[in-house]
Order: structure tokens, then C-alpha cells, then sequence
């Protein structure tokens, strides 16, 4: 057998589509939309579709029309075992059969491997655009262990962009209206340069309003604003040697919400925020948050602020700043105060060369690529309210103009906190710290300023990197053939920080740094910094590979594929975390750490006190890993094969992001993902093509599954083990010659293999009954009581004599310092009967004299994942495709089209339970075009789901210190118009 190796495209296959019906044997293939018979590029060498043993779905350009596919949660309605879905700090992930990015961190690799033409991407915003002047889209399931760039455990998808046509002038214009406002204009030209030489541009613009309403202005918000260009040059100087060049630039500024809706099962004792049992049109507790605990008059009290200076926030007892709030009850209406800011923006310059030496090909490829992002949104999604924090205000503005009784000079301590956030006076407008990478915020003269307290959170980075890829194939006439290839890649993202203000954190941070400073002697000083900053000075990835196949025909019908790669991995980390960490003197200029108490702030351990400890924590972790895979494929026929496969994937370990306090357990980095896959399939065409079937089947070991839970506000990364299997059909029907039906159905069977035992936050009880919940008012984690010995009563009373005993410690009583616990409402599904704000530290010290009767579980009652399924695994998918041709006379046609997905349940956590469900749900889209003659013109309608589904395609639960509200993400609404278009 002849291998054709076409290096020219570095990976994975084509199509959803099928060959053309057949009259009889002698006739010629009949192209239709979707490309008819297909050849594709698998194993880097021209190969029919059919020929491949390998899972593998894709589109031609025809195809991404035909269906409606304009972006990467198009994408993956019509792929089985394949879900795509948003993340929480401006990224999105592509679950491919079960493994996903449950990592998350800048040293996370993406489990699904994007490429562009072949060439590996870092942090790419391609999920975010539109697609436009694509040759393919192709997608290849199951882990890579040779050949493709860096390795991905779940699979690969590849953008092949449309190369310059030597020779011949084309160009084409596409012009789309729709609801909301939304109008979309695509072009292409494809220029002659001579004989050997073509050039081609392409871009698109797209504008819309928003889809969701925000009741406190009126306003639509969450629209888009963005366009892409793109210019390709090729040369072909000889028949042997092509030359391909590509830039393109992508940018959008608009308003769009990277957290479209937060749900909660309000809890009203204030000590998760959010209860356990389901998630509805609730608003957090606000007094189970950081900024209102550490605010509080009780922790103002128990830290000798003296509770008649009125300076707290708010009791953690009493009314909370959302207690007014009403969550509106539908996922496209908000109501906040703090308008959304989304930018993003991605070049890339790629160069590649193919040349023939006879029967030994060669490439060279080079990318380099430039991403930014940089969000802001309201934390919480709603307008908080200034009556129960007004009383400290006043307090605030008297002390500034007076200062504290019988302390002189006291005044000079206040006067910077007053000028800062009420500058106007405790009647004025509020401002709150600006999300600044140097930590001085509010005090060092940045602020956003507004009539009600502001929250709100900051996602920012940037990312430079290059590879180079060199591959040697063979194209031998006998049955051994070879290829040989490498790879180096270089990736630096700087800057990479996620930022918490509140206004509650800087009046807290400042008035505890008064404080402090005065009872120290010290200047006045806030704590810096005023918000939480979780700040990535740099990241960088050193990575390399060397891989390469072999490839022996048995016979005609028997081959033989046996693959090897080495890994090697590279990770640097410099990082830090603040938030009220020290002692920041106002007037400090340039950096918080230019503060001359910045020394007892150790970044490595948190806020110790350690003299003389750095600013920054400098990570390294280094991995390396031998994958490979090898198949069988046996071909009962020109048009059946079966085949075996065995691959290993790997994915590197990677550093844990810096924590901002001490967290026993918590390690600084993670391992390695290994997973071993085993895999068989059969490929058919029967009937000349009037039915094709593919089948497949896999089983995954998975080690070291690399797992998110946040931790001290800070997401922080763990490794489980799992086993997963599954089950995928696809079917490509042609009844007649006009007449197409494509199918999919995908099983999905995910369990967790390990006896890890980790804290489910959202029931720090662990599920025991005999227990109390504490809100730790230092911190605002959780922790938790158990009473061995006695029920609920033991630990309730356990509880309330350590809080006496706290309060009498600092001279105070139940009426202004901590009380007993309260009960959690019946339906809070929660192991504990009640919960309370105290100590997690001196409740562990009076637990020490109990003899065993009581126990203090530091972060919560941890329990075991073992069973449990893999979040954002749906156990089935099914899809269905209809179209039609209707000729009308010789040139023009008709074809009305319909398609409707349906992915079944899945959960967006690892814990599971009907809190972390996900439900299942249906899209349904319809097109109607009419066609001119030879194609050069057409006119469409469209509807992109047509009932309007608002269903949740994933979820984030936030952490303790925010009040557990769950992040989730949906599908866009129903969207209609009409489009027209011409080519040239």
C-alpha cells in the first residue's frame, strides 16, 4: 500500500458528512453541502475518512453552514461524547468523552489541545469568535500519545483556515440580520499573484445588543462587539516545495457578562451564604461573606474596637446588605449597579514549508501568537444596600473630624480613611478600591466611585508564545513506511491576576490598619492589599517532544501502526497573594511592597510575620513521559474495517497558585495525568453509500486526574484516579439523491477510583449528624463540630461555652460579641443541625480537653469521591440532522434543514448530589435557503434554538469566604433572522 503522507495539515479527519448516493457503480461521486467522499489527514497522510482507525468527527466549510455552526458552543452540539461550556475566569472548555478542564490555574494544561492548521495554541481566544473562511473544522477524540504537538489526554480540535487558490480570482460577501439587533457581515477575496503565487484576506464584523436586561438602569447588557481578519499568502516556486503564510488579528471591547447569573438557596443564619439542597433565585446571605464578617461590629468588638464607636458595618446577626435584594427570576435579567467590561483581543503569524525530496517529504512550521483578556463584572450580580453600613459611616466621618476621645492626634489616623472612600462626606458617593496591580487602590488615589457599596471582580493576563515543529515522512512503495517528527514550544503569560474589591474590604482594611498602627506607635496605615489579589508577576512553559510512527501492511487488508513520543516539560511560577496582608503607611507610592513593613509578609507561608521573607514565590516543576500508541486495523472490505487501538496520553503536572494564609494539606504543585486507552471500532459504507456507519467503543484507565477546589479564595488543584467508558455510533443516511439524514448517539460511564477524602463546601459537615457549621470570623472559611459523644444539643452547647468564654476574654456578652448557634432551616439537606460564627482556633483548643467527645475538623468534615462521576460527563448524547434539496428548474434549489441535539444529565461538581446537577436538554435549529444558479447566490432564513431553552450547560460554585453562591452558564436564547450572500 502506498502511503501519500500530506504533512501539509498536521492533523485529525473529516467529516460529519458522507459520499454521494449512487445511481449505479459508473457514476462519478456527486459533491453535495456536507463534501461527499472525504479525504482526510488522521495520521498526517491522505486517507480516505473511511480508512482511518481512528474516532473522528469534522466539518467542511459547506457543512458549518449548512448546520448552523458559527462558533465553539455550535460546535460541539453534533459531536457525541463532546460538551463545551464557559469557565469562570474568562475560560471555556471542550469535555471530550468525560475528561475536561477541571484544572484550573495558568499552569493547567487544556486537556483538549487547540490547533490552527496544525500548530498548537496557548490561552487562544477562538472559542470566543465567530467562525469564518474555514476550509475544516476537525475534531479527534481520545488521547494523542504521538503525533500531535503537545499531548492532550482528551482529544484534539484543529482549525484549518482556507488556503490562497493559485491561478484564479474568487471573492464572496455575506450579509446577516437578525433579533436583538445583531448584524454580521463576512467577506473573502482570493487574489492571482502570478502563476506560483496567491493571496487571500478574509475577516468578519459582528454587533449586537445584549441578552440580558438590567433592571437597575433599564440597559441591555452582555451584547458583543468584534471582528477578525485574516491574510494568507502561498507560493508554490516548484512541484515539490509549497510555502504557506498566515496572519490574523482578532479584538472585541464590549459589555458582555463573563458570569451571566448567580443562584443561591439563601441561607438565612449567615453561615454558608447559600444552603445545600438546590439552586434557585435566591441572593446570597451577605453576612457569611469576608467582607462582612471581617467588617462586622462583633469582630470590631472582639479585636478591641470599641462596638459604641458605631464604626462596624453591619452585626453578623442582623440584616444583611442583600436582605432587601430580589433576585430576578429568569436567567437573562439582573440587577446590578457596576456595568460589565469585556476585552480580548489575539494575534498569530504562522509560516510553513512543505517539500518533496521524491519518495521523503519534509516540513518545517512556525507560530507565534500574542493573547489579552482582561474582564470586570459585579461579584455578585446585584445593588447592595448602604442602610445597614450607614451608622459606620457617620461614625467614620466624626472620628476623622474629631478623632477618638481622650487620644490626641487620633484625627490623622481617620482623616485618610474619610478622604478616600466618603469624600464626599457619609452622605456622598461611596468609592471603592480600583483594581490595581501595585495593591495601593483607594489610598494610593485609584477608585470607582458610586452611590451604593460596590463589589466587583477583575480577570486579566497576557500570553506570548511561539513554537516549531519539524516532520520527516516517508512514501514508499512497499509496505514500511515511517514518519519522524519534533517539537519546541515557548509560552510566557505576565501579568496574570484575578482581583476581589468591595467596598466593605477597603473600610475593613483601613480601619483595622488604624488601629493596629495606633496601638503599635506606628503612622497611619491601612492593610494592604485592600482587596484580594491573587497576582502572577509570570508564568512560563519550556516544552519539547520527539515522536515518530512506523507504519507495516501485514497485507492488503491487515496493518500494522506503532507510535512513540517523548514528553518534556518545563514550568516556572513567580506569584503572590495579598489581602490585608500588612501594614501599608498612606502616602506610600509605587508598590504596597514598598512599605518598610512589607518584611513580615512571607509569600511562601502567607502573612507569618517572618522578618525579611520575599515578595514573590518562585515555583519550578519539571515532568517528562513516554506515550505512544499502537492499532490494528483489518479491512473486511474496500468499505469495512475494524480495528484495535492501545494509547497512553499524558498531560504535566503544575504549580498550585499561592494561597494568601496557611492551609494545612494543601501541597505546592500537582502530578502528571496519565491515561491509558484502549479503544475498537468499525467503520461501513454500505449500499454505494446510501448509508454510512461508524461504531466505537473505549475504556479509559485515568491516573491522576487533575481536579479544582478552591481553597483560601484560590482555586487549588488535586489528583484523583478513574476509570470511564463509553459507547459512540455515528450514521450519515442518504434514501435518495436529494434527501440527507446525519445521526449521533454517544454512552458515557465516568467513576471516580480513588478513596481521596476532600471537603464538599457546601456541607462542611462532612454529612454527620451531631454537628454544628462554624463561620471562622477571622478568616470566613468554615469549619466544623462534632459531637463523638451526645447529640446535637452536646455540640451546640460545646459551641457556646467556647463563644462565652471569647466574649468574656474581651469583656463583652451575647448582646455585642458571639452567641450560640441557630438552627439550619429543615430543607438545608445539611449533615449539621445548626451552625454559628466563632473560632475555628479556639474551638480546636477547648475540643483538645474534651477527651475524644468533641472534634474540631479544620476546612470541614472531609469525605470520600470514591464513585462518584466526573463533572460535566453527560451519560448519553443523541443528534439529527434533516435536509432536503428541492430543485427548482436546472440552476436553482431549495433546501430547508432541521436539527435537534439532546445531551442528557450530567453534574458540575465532584460531588454530585441534586445541588450539582445538570440537567438535561434539547436545541433545536431550523434554515431555509434558497440557492442561485451554479451557486453564486443565496438568501436564507435561520432560527437557532427555536424553543428558547434557557438550560444550564455548566456551573462554578464559589468558595466559603464568598458565601457559596453557584456561578452558572447557558445557552444563548432563541436567535432568528435572515442572511444573503454572493460569490465571485
Amino acid at each position: 500500500m502506498k502511503f501519500k503522507a500530506l504533512i501539509g495539515t498536521s492533523i485529525l479527519a473529516m467529516t460529519v458528512a458522507t459520499p454521494a448516493f449512487a445511481q449505479d457503480a459508473a457514476d462519478e461521486v456527486e459533491r453535495d453541502a456536507f463534501g461527499g467522499e472525504i479525504v482526510v489527514t488522521a495520521q498526517r497522510q491522505s486517507e480516505r475518512l473511511q480508512d482511518v482507525p481512528i474516532a473522528v468527527s469534522a466539518f467542511s466549510a459547506e457543512a458549518l453552514e449548512a448546520q448552523q455552526i458559527e462558533n465553539a458552543s455550535d460546535l460541539q452540539l453534533t459531536l457525541p461524547n463532546v460538551t463545551f461550556s464557559k469557565g469562570n475566569f474568562t475560560g471555556s472548555s471542550f469535555t471530550i468523552r468525560g475528561i475536561g478542564d477541571l484544572c484550573v490555574g495558568f499552569s493547567c494544561d487544556s486537556a483538549t489541545a487547540i490547533h490552527i492548521n496544525g500548530s498548537p495554541l496557548f490561552g487562544t481566544r477562538l472559542f470566543e469568535t465567530e467562525y469564518f473562511d474555514l476550509e475544516r473544522i476537525e475534531v479527534l477524540r481520545g488521547p494523542q500519545g504521538t503525533l500531535f504537538g503537545r499531548n492532550a489526554t482528551s482529544g484534539v480540535v484543529n482549525f484549518v483556515t482556507a488556503k490562497p487558490k493559485l491561478g484564479q480570482f474568487e471573492a464572496a460577501l455575506d450579509a446577516e440580520y437578525g433579533n436583538f439587533d445583531a448584524y454580521k457581515v463576512k467577506g473573502m477575496v482570493n487574489v492571482p499573484l502570478g502563476d506560483t503565487l496567491g493571496f487571500r484576506a478574509a475577516g468578519f464584523y459582528l454587533k449586537r445588543d445584549g441578552y440580558t436586561t438590567n433592571l437597575f438602569d433599564g440597559s441591555d447588557i452582555d451584547g458583543r462587539k468584534m471582528y477578525a481578519v485574516r491574510g494568507s499568502l502561498r507560493w508554490e516556486p516548484s512541484d515539490n516545495t509549497t510555502v504557506d503564510l498566515m496572519g490574523y488579528y482578532f479584538r472585541e471591547k464590549d459589555n458582555r457578562l463573563r458570569i451571566q447569573k448567580q443562584l443561591c438557596q439563601r441561607d438565612p443564619t449567615g453561615i454558608l451564604g447559600c444552603l445545600n439542597n438546590r439552586r434557585e433565585f435566591g441572593k446570597v446571605n451577605a453576612n457569611a461573606t469576608f467582607p462582612s464578617v471581617l467588617g462586622s461590629r462583633e469582630v470590631f468588638a472582639l479585636n478591641g474596637i470599641n462596638p459604641l464607636l458605631g464604626l462596624g458595618t453591619g452585626s453578623l446577626y442582623g440584616t444583611d446588605a442583600n436582605a432587601a435584594f430580589v433576585e430576578p427570576d429568569d436567567v437573562r435579567t439582573v440587577n446590578t449597579d457596576f456595568d460589565p467590561e469585556y476585552f480580548t483581543d489575539e494575534i498569530q503569524g504562522q509560516a510553513q514549508i512543505d517539500h518533496s525530496f521524491g519518495n521523503i517529504n519534509v516540513q518545517l512550521t512556525g507560530i507565534y501568537q500574542r493573547t489579552r483578556v482582561d474582564s470586570r463584572q459585579d461579584y455578585n450580580l446585584d445593588v447592595a444596600g448602604r442602610g445597614p453600613i450607614q451608622p459606620g459611616l457617620n461614625s467614620l466621618a466624626f472620628l476623622a473630624a474629631n478623632g477618638l476621645p481622650g487620644v490626641p492626634g487620633s484625627a490623622a489616623y481617620f482623616a485618610p480613611i474619610a478622604a478616600a472612600l466618603i469624600p464626599d462626606g457619609p452622605g456622598g458617593k461611596l468609592c471603592t478600591s480600583n483594581t490595581n496591580p501595585n495593591g495601593l487602590g483607594v489610598f494610593g488615589g485609584d477608585a470607582v466611585c458610586g452611590m451604593n457599596p460596590l463589589a466587583f471582580d477583575r480577570s486579566v493576563a497576557k500570553n506570548e508564545s511561539w513554537s516549531t515543529e519539524a516532520i520527516i515522512s516517508s512514501d514508499f512503495d512497499g509496505p514500511f513506511n515511517f514518519l519522524l517528527g519534533g517539537i519546541y514550544a515557548d509560552s510566557t503569560t505576565t501579568n496574570g491576576d484575578y482581583y476581589v474589591n468591595a467596598f466593605s474590604i477597603d473600610y475593613f482594611a483601613s480601619l483595622f490598619g488604624t488601629f493596629t498602627a495606633l496601638s503599635t506607635g506606628r503612622p497611619p496605615s491601612f492593610l494592604g492589599s485592600p482587596y484580594f489579589k491573587n497576582h502572577d508577576e509570570r508564568f512560563k512553559l519550556k516544552s519539547y517532544g520527539i515522536f515518530g510512527e512506523v507504519y507495516f501492511d501485514v497485507s492488503d487488508r491487515l496493518k500494522l501502526t506503532a507510535g512513540l513520543r517523548y514528553n518534556n516539560d518545563k514550568k516556572n511560577d513567580i506569584s503572590n497573594s495579598t489581602l490585608a496582608s500588612f501594614l501599608v503607611p498612606y502616602g506610600t507610592t509605587g508598590d504596597i511592597f514598598n512599605s518598610p513593613y512589607a518584611g513580615a509578609f512571607d509569600a511562601d507561608a502567607g502573612p507569618s510575620g517572618t522578618p525579611g521573607a520575599q515578595q514573590f514565590r518562585d515555583r519550578t516543576v519539571k515532568n517528562d513521559e513516554f506515550t505512544g500508541r499502537v492499532v490494528v486495523d483489518f479491512k473486511i472490505s474496500e468499505d469495512n474495517l475494524l480495528y484495535a487501538s492501545y494509547s497512553r496520553g499524558y498531560k504535566s503536572g503544575g504549580i498550585n497558585p499561592a494561597l494568601q494564609v496557611n492551609v494545612p494539606g494543601v501541597t505546592d504543585g500537582f502530578d502528571p495525568e496519565i491515561i491509558d486507552s484502549f479503544e475498537i471500532g468499525s467503520k461501513n459504507t454500505f449500499g454505494n453509500g446510501a448509508l454510512q456507519l461508524n461504531l466505537t467503543g473505549f475504556y479509559y484507565k485515568y491516573k491522576g486526574l487533575q481536579l479544582s477546589r478552591i481553597v483560601a479564595r484560590t482555586s487549588i488543584n488535586d489528583n484523583v484516579d478513574a476509570d470511564i467508558y463509553g459507547f459512540e455510533a455515528e450514521a450519515v443516511v442518504r434514501p435518495g439523491p436529494d434527501t440527507l439524514v446525519n445521526l449521533g448517539f454517544s454512552y458515557l460511564h465516568t467513576k471516580v477510583t480513588d478513596d481521596k477524602l476532600f471537603v464538599n463546601q457546601r456541607d462542611p459537615s462532612g454529612g454527620l449528624p451531631n454537628s454544628v457549621i462554624i463561620k471562622d470570623i477571622g478568616q470566613a472559611f468554615n469549619c466544623a463540630v462534632v459531637a463523638n459523644v451526645g447529640g446535637q444539643a452536646t455540640a451546640d452547647a460545646f459551641v457556646t461555652a467556647v463563644n462565652n468564654g471569647i466574649n468574656a476574654s474581651r469583656g463583652l456578652t451575647q448582646a455585642n460579641g458571639l452567641r450560640g448557634p441557630t438552627p439550619f432551616p429543615a430543607d438545608a439537606n445539611l449533615g449539621a443541625g445548626s451552625g454559628a460564627f466563632s473560632l475555628c482556633s479556639a474551638l480546636e483548643t477547648a475540643a483538645a480537653g474534651t477527651g475524644g467527645a468533641i472534634t474540631v475538623h479544620g476546612g470541614g468534615v472531609e469525605v470520600s469521591i470514591k464513585g462518584n462521576e466526573l463533572p460535566q460527563a453527560p451519560n448519553f448524547k443523541f443528534s439529527a440532522g434533516v435536509q432536503h434539496t428541492i430543485k427548482m428548474g436546472e440552476e436553482m434549489s431549495l433546501v430547508p434543514r432541521f436539527d435537534l441535539t439532546y445531551t442528557g444529565e450530567s453534574y458540575g461538581n465532584i460531588f454530585n448530589g441534586r445541588v450539582n446537577k445538570v440537567k438535561g436538554y434539547a436545541q433545536a435549529n431550523a434554515q431555509l435557503q434558497l440557492n442561485g444558479g451554479d451557486n453564486r447566490w443565496y438568501v436564507r432564513a435561520y432560527v437557532q434554538n427555536i424553543f428558547d431553552n434557557n438550560a444550564t450547560t455548566g456551573l462554578y460554585l464559589t468558595d466559603q469566604s464568598s458565601g457559596l453562591f453557584t456561578n452558572i452558564f447557558t445557552l444563548e436564547p432563541r436567535r432568528y433572522g435572515i442572511g444573503a450572500g454572493m460569490k465571485f
